[in-house]
């Protein structure tokens, strides 16, 4: 026996058949309507008499049927067979909708080519070579496209043409990599998605079809049996290659729903309707955007003014300024403090004047301490020794260190740093 006569008879889903041969749990039957797992399209699931089958596969064209229990049957033996319908109308619908973004896809992408696909228990990817960017417009146009192509409930056929005749075809769409279980004895089995106007017309005789491609899958009669499709994403199946993921049925229901309250929710939030989220949340983000600096500006000045107000004093050859931030808000940003730091440090080296050492102190949910320096004193190792005495954790460099999580108040904190008493950055 060789090909697959559930690709060529998709609604079949009992038979009866004569078991040929037995091993362990591997049954090969005279005929079968079962489809072997092949081209990115799962195996079928059912029954073989009272026996459920867990898996087929193809071995030298033959299917062998791998069952979940020792099966009761023996060779000679006539059996009722029945193929889970469910499972196969989902790949039925699933397949045929692959069909049907590939030629969205012809008519939105430049230079495409099919380079395969697989059918997930919810997902669905295809695989598309193309120089054109597959951006978040794009998904949003290949969903348009391909619940439009089932609404206009177009009919959908296969036939077997002679392979040198597809190869000349440049409508079809066939990878021989890919494809391989639709070349049989010279011909190629076709599916082909037709014009709205075709009444069941094959390859050969559409109008103006939407997808020809060969395959050896299962797919529905008409479009408008595929139901609801929904883009998910893009995914990077290899070098070149940009996958399209999509979900039909009941997963593509639950997706749109989870999009459409995340829309609304948008709209309630931004107080805009529908069509003017995308602008009025990119005004927003830009407000943001300067509100943030204009926070940062501020915040650094406020720093900057502390540490004008404080004085310094020296610790053998080395200044030292301590400044303390306890009024200042609690969400200040520590990386603001550092970067006045540094600015401040850079500017005394530069100028040969000025502190050596640079430390602020403020508190947040915890005490923190800021540290820059310029030369002499090790501003890792002052962090460190603040750690070691009054617990947190922190680190850095020997130029500039961050510590916090203390378990004395940011007053204590100062009071160290200030102490002759304490010996801080190894001196």
């Amino acid at each position: 026996m060789s090909g697959q006569l559930a690709a060529a008879e998709p609604y079949a889903t009992r038979f009866e058949t004569e078991v040929t041969a037995v091993d362990g749990r591997r049954v090969w039957l005279e005929t079968s309507h079962f489809y072997a797992e092949s081209g990115g399209q799962p195996a079928d699931s059912g029954r073989i008499g009272d026996t459920p089958v867990a898996d087929v596969q193809l071995e030298d064209g033959e299917h062998v049927h791998v069952l979940a229990e020792d099966p009761t049957v023996r060779p000679g033996h006539r059996v009722l067979c029945r193929v889970d319908w469910a499972s196969r109308m989902y790949c039925m619908r699933a397949h045929t909708a692959s069909h049907v973004l590939y030629g969205a896809g012809r008519r939105l992408l430049d230079d495409l080519t099919y380079a395969g696909f697989d059918i997930g228990e919810s997902n669905v990817r295809v695989d598309l070579e193309t120089p054109t960017p597959i951006d978040d417009d794009v998904l949003v146009d290949l969903e348009r496209l391909v619940n439009r192509a089932i609404w206009e409930s177009r009919p959908v056929s296969w036939e077997a043409i002679p392979v040198a005749h597809a190869r000349e075809r440049d409508e079809i769409a066939f990878n021989e990599a890919t494809e391989d279980e639709a070349v049989s004895r010279g011909e190629v089995r076709v599916v082909t998605i037709g014009d709205t106007t075709d009444d069941g017309r094959t390859a050969s005789g559409s109008s103006n079809p939407w997808d020809v491609a060969a395959c050896g899958g299962t797919h529905v009669r008409n479009t408008r049996e595929i139901g609801p499709v929904t883009v998910l994403d893009r995914s990077n199946p290899g070098e070149g290659l940009t996958g399209v993921e999509f979900a039909v049925g009941p997963r593509a229901i639950e997706r749109r729903a989870a999009e459409k309250r995340a829309t609304y929710a948008a709209k309630r939030t931004l107080t805009t309707d529908v069509e003017s989220i995308p602008d009025t949340l990119g005004a927003t983000l830009e407000r943001e955007a300067t509100l943030e600096a204009e926070l940062d500006r501020l915040q650094q000045n406020l720093v900057t003014r502390a540490l004008e107000d404080a004085s310094g004093f020296d610790r053998g050859d080395v200044t030292w300024l301590v400044s303390s931030l306890e009024r200042i808000p609690a969400d200040l940003d520590t990386d603001v403090v550092g970067e006045v730091l540094r600015d401040y440090t850079d500017r005394c080296a530069d100028a040969d004047a000025g502190a050596d050492v640079v430390a602020v102190v403020g508190s947040s949910s915890a005490p923190f301490v800021v540290v820059a320096t310029t030369e002499g004193v090790e501003a890792d190792s002052i962090v460190a020794a603040l750690t070691a005495e009054f617990g947190g954790g922190g680190g850095g460099s020997s130029s500039f260190a961050q510590g916090g999580g203390f378990d004395v108040s940011a007053t204590r904190i100062v009071e160290a740093l200030e102490s002759p008493e304490l010996t801080l950055g190894g001196q």
